[in-house]
């Protein structure tokens, strides 16, 4: 891991089908219309843009170890929140390794920089995790039948 460096998406497209197909594996329960194609179709569609939602990947001498975005939404019953981080993932090969964290921290400082000084995520297991990171639960509750927890953080 001593070439990892966290880029945008935007810099290593040839990731977005790995990415779509990993996070539709990992997360497709949580949604009730989901499929790898649509997700490409929204990786390609964030590219085009400066604004959010952003995807980042962790990247190792050329190879995809991780990711994590920001988006305006990431639960359609809380639109009244906004940025979310989500999608952090990584291999269980790479895992253990500080590659989550990393990425947390990452997608923390990025939107401290575009001017977010509140951030949240939604978590169906790994509150722990993030607990660790300095987020704080805001409340549990039911997501497309699953207990999920809802966390924040200041990102200042």
């Amino acid at each position: 891991m001593e070439q990892m460096k966290i880029v945008s998406l935007k810099e290593h497209k040839q990731f977005i089908s790995t990415l779509a197909k990993w996070h539709y594996d990992e997360w497709s329960y949580l949604h009730y219309v989901d499929s790898v194609e649509r997700r490409i179709s929204e990786f390609e569609d964030e590219l085009g843009s400066e604004e959010i939602p952003k995807t980042f990947v962790a990247v190792d001498d050329d190879v995809l170890v991780g990711s994590a975005s920001i988006l305006p939404h990431d639960m359609d019953t809380r639109m009244d929140l906004s940025p979310w981080l989500a999608s952090v993932y990584v291999p269980v090969k790479y895992r253990k390794r500080g590659l989550g964290s990393a990425l947390v921290r990452h997608v923390v400082q990025e939107a401290c920089k575009r001017g977010y000084r509140i951030l949240y995520l939604y978590t169906p297991g790994r509150e722990e995790f993030y607990a660790r990171l300095g987020w704080s639960l805001i409340e549990r509750t039911e997501y497309h039948g699953h207990d999920v927890s809802i966390m924040t953080i200041n990102t200042e």
